[in-house]
């Protein structure tokens, strides 16, 4: 098989990981805004109540959204795998197994996410004021879904084979899309936070187009018949267990944080809105490490399939400081920066709000260097196959979140809310760094007797 894209198989890795990910950055920030645009709107020309209940809706969406994409998400595991072993058979299955898996699945989800979004509004204690609007924002963002879906899945098979720069043109279109029909929906013809949501839904669309066409025109590494889109059924069960684990650990951490926003939730709309404002400027700054973790998960899953076991082990050593150098940055600009961003998404900021603002982005600034570690071990595991791992972490992120919001909070008041992510970073990475460590033992001897063979 020849590559067009190969340089993860050579050269220095460090070299190539951050080439990879800096359009990846570029296209996170792109992505992010889809939300960051409707904040900043819907806050500056609706209002506080608005803002809070765009917020609110957060938990929900990594609940019902976050689950789905968690799952598609891996189902490109293996056409890495494919594309470093040089296997383009393997490579057309599995991507084009992963597009028909994610329509379908998104098209139930649309159905799913209808029934049960206003009772989970319910259910995370959404004050009387709010609760229409966030039920009316989210209910037209869930037409989106299957468009999400297939975007989100195009991206990964692009990136799977070595591409990071071509869906970084798409979303730019795409967020461009959202900015101009959100002016024009909610300042001009004051459709509110409904205005937001169909500038969000019709990007998502454009989103689609641009990155299906692209994997099914012009990518040279993929090459998908009608054929290939048929599921079978033994590469939907491999697709499947790679994919329920990473969904699982969306699905628990999302249940964490829905608890985590009850607890928020009883501060009131002034600390909801200070805290969504504070979580926007937050996302922002990981941004980088999430780049470099999923730029890591591509490397590692080319050269696990070409069996270079030890090129991963001694990449992934050095990308694990540049993380933690990286979190000590953008601790930072959390503290110096940050408090000033927040006032984007806010247009009159009171003295709560400013508070609640300030002191989350402290203690997230405090605790950095965990997420780091977080998105390097979780994304190397994933890359090579151990998706596992991500439900295991999954799972210590949902009892750190609980320990806050059911027990601590009751003691400690609004301070240790700040603390709830921090909490849960280390209480996934402790499993993971586990799991790896052992991995980590595997392949030294696997590149041994890799060696004694040639």
């Amino acid at each position: 098989m020849k590559r067009s894209n190969a340089s993860m198989l050579q050269g220095s890795a460090v070299k190539s990981i951050l080439l990879f990910a800096l359009p990846i950055v570029f296209s996170s920030l792109l992505q992010f805004n889809y939300t960051l645009v409707d904040n900043i709107i819907v806050g500056r020309y609706v209002g506080k109540d608005a803002l809070a209940a765009v917020g609110n809706v957060g938990s929900i969406n990594s609940f019902i959204i976050g689950a789905a994409l968690g799952l598609t998400s891996s189902f490109t595991i293996p056409v890495a795998h494919g594309f470093g072993a040089g296997d383009r058979e393997k490579v057309s299955r599995y991507a084009g197994s992963s597009v028909s898996m994610a329509f379908l699945i998104g098209s139930i989800i649309v159905v799913t996410a209808h029934i049960l979004s206003t009772p989970l509004l319910k259910l995370i204690g959404t004050p009387d004021e709010i609760i229409g609007l966030s039920s009316s924002y989210v209910n037209i963002l869930y037409f989106g879904v299957p468009f999400q879906m297939l975007s989100n899945n195009f991206t990964a098979i692009s990136r799977a084979v070595g591409e990071s720069k071509k869906p970084l043109y798409f979303f730019t279109v795409s967020v461009c899309v959202n900015f101009i029909l959100d002016l024009l929906f909610v300042k001009r013809f004051g459709w509110g936070v409904e205005g937001a949501a169909i500038a969000t839904l019709i990007s998502h669309l454009t989103a689609c187009l641009l990155t299906g066409f692209y994997i099914f025109k012009i990518n040279k590494d993929v090459e998908l018949p009608l054929s290939s889109l048929k599921l079978k059924k033994k590469t939907v069960i491999e697709q499947l267990k790679l994919g329920i684990p990473v969904s699982l650990q969306f699905t628990i951490t999302s249940i964490g944080t829905m608890c985590l926003q009850s607890a928020i939730n009883s501060f009131g709309a002034n600390v909801m809105a200070g805290l969504t404002a504070a979580s926007r400027v937050e996302n922002v700054t990981n941004i980088s490490m999430s780049a470099i973790g999923v730029s890591t998960q591509t490397f590692v899953g080319q050269n696990y399939g070409a069996k270079n076991y030890k090129r991963i082990t001694d990449s992934v050593r050095k990308m694990f400081f540049l993380e933690l150098v990286i979190s000590v940055v953008m601790s930072v600009m959390l503290v110096t920066v940050g408090p000033h961003l927040v006032s984007l998404f806010i247009t009159v900021p009171n003295e709560e709000m400013l508070f609640a603002s300030k002191r989350y982005l402290l203690a997230i600034a405090q605790c950095y260097s965990l997420v780091s570690i977080l998105f390097i071990l979780r994304n190397t595991l994933q890359g090579l196959g151990f998706t596992y791992a991500n439900a295991i972490a999954g799972a210590g992120e949902l009892v750190g979140r609980i320990i806050v919001s059911m027990i601590l909070v009751r003691f400690f008041g609004f301070t240790v809310v700040c603390y709830a992510a921090p909490t849960a970073w280390l209480m996934a990475d402790i499993p993971l760094a586990i799991i790896y460590l052992k991995k980590q033992k595997d392949f030294k001897k696997l590149s041994q007797s890799t060696e004694t063979v040639k």
